[in-house]
């Protein structure tokens, strides 16, 4: 089966009534547990930015608190599926302030994280990587935000 194009299926769902529409979004909901967690984003949580980006920052938290330490390989995989986590929680808010936030938030752990990363160039890497996509959404905000989230940044960078 083929999927077809987002514009056929937004004319599609015009012609649906409330009903229809409520139990599209229950299958949808069941059939993936992503659909689930955007339902549950756009439905409970877009209202609230701030505390949506707070619960984030705690589950990134605990994740760091759960990396295992035992080598350098491991702690490169978990912080990979930390980010992989990280950017899908951005993608649900599809809002740049709270890209910036995210970022930079994961950012903050990964550079304070004992084994340092110093020791790993793909560690870095991968933290350089985020603080370029961090200066390109800092481009993207208004002038009084774009100042206070550079200053994060400078402060980031220089620690």
């Amino acid at each position: 089966m083929k999927a077809v194009t987002v514009k056929k299926i937004k004319d599609e769902l015009a012609h649906r009534s409330a009903n229809e529409l409520m139990e599209l979004c229950l299958q949808l909901s069941k059939f993936k547990k992503e659909n689930k967690e955007l339902l549950t984003y756009l439905l409970f949580e877009a209202h609230d930015e701030d505390a949506y980006i707070e619960s984030v920052k705690a589950e990134i938290d605990t994740l760091f608190e759960q990396i295992n330490t035992k080598s350098y390989f491991y702690i490169r995989k978990s912080v990979r599926k930390i980010l992989t986590l990280t950017k899908k929680f951005i993608r649900y808010s599809k809002k740049k302030e709270t890209e910036v936030e995210l970022l930079l938030h994961f950012c903050y752990k990964l550079r304070n994280f004992t084994p340092s990363i110093k020791r790993s160039p793909r560690l870095m890497n991968t933290y350089e990587r985020q603080i370029l996509l961090i200066k390109k959404g800092i481009a993207t905000l208004h002038e009084d935000l774009q100042y206070d989230y550079q200053l994060e940044l400078e402060a980031l960078i220089n620690e």
